[in-house]
């Protein structure tokens, strides 16, 4: 699996990525780095344990990785739960949860796909 077809998998942008990057390699690096960005469990956590504090720091610094690297899919519903525990609706936030998650495991499994080549 190329880098390119990583980026088809998880349905995000390799051109914009490319362009705020500007080398295939540190695409690469980066992209590399991101399972091991631990942002999605402590929002999974927080959200359960009702912490809503600490699941928006969580969705926030995940919105900002994935927005950055230009996971597209996952950027949107990560956004989505940002807003939903920046407004308070907690209940919403938690209705979004399953979403967030399989966005994310989506873009893990492209990733690992992508690792494993």
């Amino acid at each position: 699996m190329t880098i390119q077809e990583c980026y088809a998998a998880l349905e995000g942008s390799y051109e914009e990525v490319l362009g705020r990057l500007y080398s295939d390699a540190l695409v690469k690096k980066f992209v590399g780095k991101f399972l091991s960005d631990q942002s999605f469990q402590l929002l999974k956590s927080s959200l359960e344990a009702g912490n809503y504090d600490e699941a928006f720091r969580a969705a926030h610094t995940l919105k900002g990785v994935t927005q950055n690297l230009s996971f597209t899919k996952l950027y949107e519903s990560s956004h989505q739960i940002t807003e939903a525990l920046r407004t308070k609706n907690y209940d919403q936030a938690i209705q979004l949860l399953p979403k967030i998650e399989a966005d994310y495991d989506q873009t893990a499994a492209a990733i690992q796909a992508f690792q494993a080549e």
